[in-house]
């Protein structure tokens, strides 16, 4: 027999949804958009994911682009990319949509001949269907003969192998050819020809969900009650019914005289802010509890349909489709805290722990080990002799060139290059697999300010990379006056409001060590502080200290206010390479320490010989290399030791 090493395969589209980001206006009046993956199948199958479930997907993409982005972000969401074909010849298939108001929301779909309505037989691998505990069905792969066809192989195969299966109707009226282009956000319109070929595929499936306007035509009639017993005719289904505001009602056996006799789940009372993607976000509650249970007859209909009314909540409550949905995490704190404000987006908790618990999806990797290659330095360049500018860009080329020889092709390796020096390696770094942090404060800068390509309100965050990790070192010290404290607390607050916004990580260096004295107690206190003004960094750079007692303090300060951080690495303050080994040995007992950033013991010397003409390019690559190697070396040696020693 084959081994289950997944709950849910789905089958149909996938493409990539371009939401307007203004709210309110028409469609042609936008003028800026967010990029996101799309296409009902592809949205459960990430919702599935989040929840816990191991998911995959069926259907195909184009050989450019938004092809590889699909299958890139696929991969971050933990979704199995193995049924999903590329096609040489097709485009990926394209969403242009925005929201208007609760109950508007204009969309034009671009699927002329797109990749996933090549989906054929051919594509249906039998070993992977076999390798799933359920397949589920969209709609729309039944419109055309030849995505039938692969589909009805595919649920043929779920038979054979006693797979469980599912249908989300998801009716859209222009994608069957029963309406226009310009009629995309339209979701019912009569078709005995639809009708019939849906009546005639119902015997495949164990679960059938649609809204009332999706059972219409899959029974035929506008009466809902009538259309449901129509499709109990052709399917011994349990059928579930979404009701919009009155929820959804599930029906095992024979549809009874009112929808209010199915049996229901709880409902949350939230703003509705936008009602696309809702429906798969519900989809994706309701297999959570599907797939929970261990039979079809033993299934807790109830909480299966709360998991998926929240999971709904959590869609209507945001921007997009697939980035709304909750991680399992998520769900589970707000199943047992409940609704606290209704627009759920602005429920700062809620978010945190949304933000927390699904940042992989946006700035993937394994960065639970990180060796980081710090020369985002400015000033430290400027004052060497024979810098300049171009001089400068250049130097920070042969660091990236180091730290790309130092990463091979392993992982947990990373960077941090400024823009105003450092662009041309900044920029080249995008996409090497490195990790890459970027700073953002003005050299030296105290009280704190930002460098000025900002902006006064850090707009042009909206410029960098997705995958740039923000930055910003800040001179403290819990001895400060409290107008130096204020001052810099809100800066460092706008700068990290401006970086969630933008969907942005963040790292908060803080060195009160160059401040005033310091203690044990003293970066515990300003790592309370910071949270305690509302600014939770992804990332904490911390100086050395000096005593587990100290790390101690400070990793609990942590994880008092966020348990889900990314983690802490060490800064180097110029240090020599043995002074950072015995501090990476202290730190090192510390799960919570992820790893160093360090710079000036890595590049120092070669950048004041190179600078002065005294080292080539060659010979400045070979060092640096090296030093970054042994110091990658010493914090794996050290990490080593100190899992040994918890043993």
């Amino acid at each position: 027999m084959t081994t289950k090493t997944l709950d849910v395969i789905t089958i149909g589209r996938a493409g990539v949804d371009l939401y307007g980001a203004q709210i309110g206006g028409r469609l042609e009046d936008m003028s800026s958009f967010r990029k996101y993956i799309g296409g009902s199948p592809t949205n459960i199958a990430c919702g599935t994911s989040r929840l816990g479930l191991k998911t995959g997907l069926i259907s195909r993409v184009g050989n450019e682009h938004m092809g590889r982005f699909i299958l890139e972000q696929l991969a971050r969401e933990g979704v199995s990319t193995q049924g999903v074909k590329t096609d040489p010849d097709r485009l990926t298939a394209l969403v242009i949509l925005g929201i208007r108001d609760e109950e508007q929301f204009p969309l034009i779909f671009y699927r002329e001949d797109c990749a996933d309505m090549a989906l054929c037989e051919d594509d249906i691998d039998e070993a992977f269907i076999a390798s799933a505990r359920a397949v589920v069905v969209t709609g729309t792969h039944l419109s055309n003969p030849k995505t039938e066809a692969a589909v009805t192989k595919a649920l043929d195969l779920a038979r054979k192998h006693g797979l469980r299966t599912a249908l989300d109707i998801d009716y859209r009226p222009n994608l069957w050819g029963v309406l226009g282009h310009g009629d995309g956000e339209s979701r019912f319109a009569e078709s005995a020809e639809v009708t019939q070929k849906l009546l005639s595929t119902l015997h495949y499936f164990d679960l059938i969900v649609g809204t009332e306007e999706e059972f219409h035509i899959a029974g035929g009639s506008t009466d809902t009650l009538a259309a449901l017993r129509a499709v109990r005719e052709k399917s011994q289904a349990v059928l579930v019914c979404k009701r919009g505001a009155l929820g959804a009602s599930a029906f095992q056996g024979a549809v009874p005289a009112s929808l209010d006799d199915g049996q229901t789940g709880e409902g949350f009372p939230i703003e509705v802010f936008n009602v696309l993607g809702a429906g798969d976000g519900f989809f994706s509650g309701l297999l959570k509890g599907w797939m929970a249970s261990d039979g079809l007859d033993d299934v807790d209909w109830p909480m299966a349909l709360k998991y998926a009314n929240a999971c709904g909540a959590f869609a209507v409550s945001r921007h997009g489709c697939t980035p709304a949905y909750p991680s399992e995490i998520e769900l589970a704190y707000f199943l047992g805290r409940g609704v606290v404000q209704k627009d759920l987006r602005n429920d700062p908790a809620l978010e945190q722990i949304h933000w927390s618990t699904t940042r992989h999806t946006r700035n993937s990797g394994d960065w639970s080990n990180m060796r980081v290659f710090a020369f985002d330095h400015r000033l430290q360049l400027e004052e060497m002799e024979g810098y300049d500018l171009k001089k400068g860009a250049a130097f920070k080329e042969l660091c990236l060139d180091a730290a790309l020889r130092v990463q091979g092709s392993e992982t947990g390796y990373g960077i941090l290059c400024d823009n105003r020096i450092g662009r041309s390696a900044l920029h080249r770094a995008s996409g090497s697999g490195l990790w890459v942090g970027r700073p953002t404060e003005w050299p030296g800068s105290r009280p704190l300010e930002l460098e000025p390509e900002l902006g006064s309100d850090c707009g042009t965050l909206v410029e960098w990379a997705a995958e740039n990790v923000i930055k910003c070192l800040c001179f403290c010290h819990p001895d400060d006056a409290p107008e130096t404290r204020a001052a810099q607390e809100e800066t460092v607050k706008r700068l990290f409001t401006a970086g969630r916004r933008h969907d942005l990580e963040f790292l908060l260096e803080v060195i009160p060590s160059k401040v005033g004295p310091v203690d044990d107690d003293t970066t515990p206190t300003l790592i309370r502080q910071f949270y305690q003004a509302g600014v939770y960094p992804d990332w904490w750079k911390l100086e050395p200290l000096k005593t587990h007692e100290a790390w101690g303090k400070a990793v609990s300060a942590i994880e008092d206010y966020d348990k889900y951080t990314r983690g802490i690495v060490v800064l180097g303050l110029d240090a020599p390479e043995e002074e950072l080994a015995a501090s990476f040995e202290v730190a090192a007992a510390f799960d919570l320490v992820k790893g160093f950033a360090v710079g000036r013991t890595i590049f120092g010397d070669a950048a004041r010989a190179w600078m002065k003409g005294q080292m080539d390019d060659a010979t400045a690559v070979d060092q640096m290399s090296a030093r970054y190697a042994r110091l990658c070396k010493v914090w794996d040696t050290a990490r080593a030791k100190a899992r040994r020693n918890a043993e």
